[in-house]
């Protein structure tokens, strides 16, 4: 998963209204709720149908810390969904989505301006357009690539274009990204 694949994520576990269950055996009932069956959990977190009838049972308080991680995954994934979707057909129809990062920008420029790459430390508001694109590329199963192209154009057309009031030639690549955090 990708820089900006975990940022939406964050964002979306952000909504949540309710934590999801914390103990290893109230996480196994969620994920019996909502999978139906012992073994379709065993599938989907890599143990056997006994082992989960344990976890669900209480003979075993803890599992092993690489499957305990694929548990709490899982249960997250699939936590409040409802509410998750809500919030992101919103920013995708009308709040759009904003997104907070320090990461070097490389341009193509006209001759007589620098197209030298650097860091810089943006926070821009982009529009619902760009919040319904980047959702459905992800959605898609978009490369991360793909994702930063995306969230480049926006950033390239609200922030370094200012709505094409400046900068008309100005081609902008979102590269090295130190950290970047989405919000909606």
């Amino acid at each position: 998963m990708g820089e900006i694949e975990e940022a939406i994520e964050r964002a979306d576990r952000e909504a949540f209204t309710r934590q999801p269950p914390k103990t290893l055996k109230g996480q196994i009932r969620y994920l019996l709720r909502q999978l139906g069956s012992a073994k379709a959990v065993a599938r989907e977190i890599g143990v056997t149908a006994d082992s989960v009838n344990r976890y669900r049972r209480g003979a075993r308080k803890h599992a092993r810390a690489d499957v305990a991680a694929k548990i709490d995954d899982a249960v997250r994934r699939r936590w409040q969904p409802r509410l998750r979707g809500g919030r992101r057909r919103q920013a995708a129809v009308a709040t759009g989505i904003t997104i907070e990062t320090r990461a070097r920008f490389g341009y193509t420029a006209p001759a007589g301006s620098t197209d030298d790459g650097r860091f810089r430390r943006l926070t821009v508001h982009l529009p619902a357009e760009y919040a319904q694109a980047l959702f459905n590329a992800r959605d898609q199963g978009a490369t991360e690539d793909q994702l930063r192209a995306i969230v480049a154009q926006g950033l390239q057309e609200v922030y370094f274009k200012d709505g094409d009031s400046r900068a008309g030639n100005l081609e902008v690549s979102l590269t090295n990204i130190d950290y970047l955090d989405v919000a909606f």
